[in-house]
């Protein structure tokens, strides 16, 4: 059963606020792939993708690019131009990375009665999966260089992914149990320890937590950015899969049903917008992978939206245009994301407004 806390913790001297994806931003950030990582047999192609991901932002507002080193700047502008990316709104800077997906190791920025603050959570490679110590630095690397101007930043003993929460701007998050209960993750915390933390450094005052929801392939635990979203504080579109025959269908019929049982903060059930479900993607070796339409990204007066190259590409697109009423939907191609078991979501991060001037 799906459990809603409204409790309140100790917090810290100011309150806290995290921001809904769809308020006012002034970047977004990309860690770009290089070849001293899993990328190196597909980089040509990740280039492409991460240059038309880069020029579709440049054209709302700021991309901030982190290269793993600057002798890589020649190549990567050259990808950028080819997408015909707004150079004037194109950022650079430089830091050692393990892998591209920034959304978890990128900074989680809260307003505060203070002013906005970086909060700077522990990374671990989902649980020690994969190689993370350059990732995790980071955040804290391009703080050292200026790269976000003046905002101070925190370091927080607590390890969380920016994928494993969506929040709705107003006190509310959306998380699963399966992540952020996962032993590799935080072992000595227990789930009302992870809820006054949740509280205390982004503000939560209700945490919904999804007990249900699987992706072949997904090597976060269930990250929510895969499965269900707020589109609004009133509105969820979620991953739904029709197909009775398919292996997914009994724990994304389990979540169905979850969140028709969620409430608003004023009691009132929440508009759920089922996405499309696209064919299998495999990998090489015959593997599924997690190929879902709910890892889209809001930006200023734009989503973008994951497509497969499947058929289901525009049933999505014009799913989500109607859950953002005002805003152009883009689709990107990411077929070379998802055989690394990430989208479009996973490898950017926003930046709101006030931080990057």
């Amino acid at each position: 059963m799906t459990t809603i806390m409204m409790r309140r913790a100790d917090r810290p001297a100011e309150d806290r606020r995290l921001s809904a994806e769809w308020e006012p931003q002034s970047a977004v950030m990309l860690t770009w792939p290089h070849a001293d990582s899993d990328w190196a047999d597909t980089l040509a192609a990740a280039d492409r993708t991460f240059a038309a991901i880069a020029a579709a932002i440049s054209h709302h507002q700021t991309v901030l690019v982190t290269l793993a080193r600057s002798a890589e700047r020649e190549r990567v502008e050259a990808a950028l131009q080819e997408a015909g990316a707004d150079r004037a709104h194109v950022r650079f800077a430089n830091a050692p990375s393990d892998d591209v997906f920034v959304r978890d190791h990128g900074p989680l920025t809260v307003a505060t009665s203070h002013g906005l603050k970086l909060l700077d959570f522990s990374f671990n490679g989902w649980g020690r999966k994969y190689p993370y110590q350059r990732d995790d630095a980071l955040t804290r690397t391009l703080y050292e260089q200026g790269a976000f101007g003046h905002i101070p930043r925190e370091a927080v003993d607590f390890v969380l992914e920016g994928g494993s929460i969506d929040s709705d701007g107003a006190g509310t998050l959306l998380v699963t149990a399966s992540c952020l209960l996962a032993p590799t993750r935080n072992p000595q915390h227990t789930r009302a320890d992870i809820e006054a933390i949740l509280a205390a450094q982004l503000g939560a005052q209700r945490i919904l937590w999804l007990h249900h929801g699987y992706l072949a392939g997904d090597d976060t635990d269930g990250h929510i950015d895969t499965l269900a979203r707020f589109c609004d504080p009133a509105t969820i579109a979620y991953c739904a899969c029709p197909y009775a025959d398919d292996e997914h269908y009994p724990a994304l019929q389990a979540m169905e049903q979850e969140l028709k049982t969620l409430r608003t903060a004023d009691g009132q059930p929440y508009r759920l917008v089922p996405l499309p479900w696209p064919s299998a993607k495999l990998a090489n070796d015959g593997t599924r992978l997690p190929a879902t339409y709910a890892n889209f990204l809001i930006l200023n007066g734009a989503v973008l939206v994951p497509t497969y190259d499947d058929s289901k590409d525009t049933e999505a697109l014009a799913i989500l245009s109607a859950c953002f009423p005002g805003r152009r939907i883009i689709g990107i191609p990411c077929l070379t994301l998802i055989a690394q078991h990430g989208s479009l979501h996973c490898v950017t991060m926003q930046i709101p407004a006030g931080v990057l001037t």
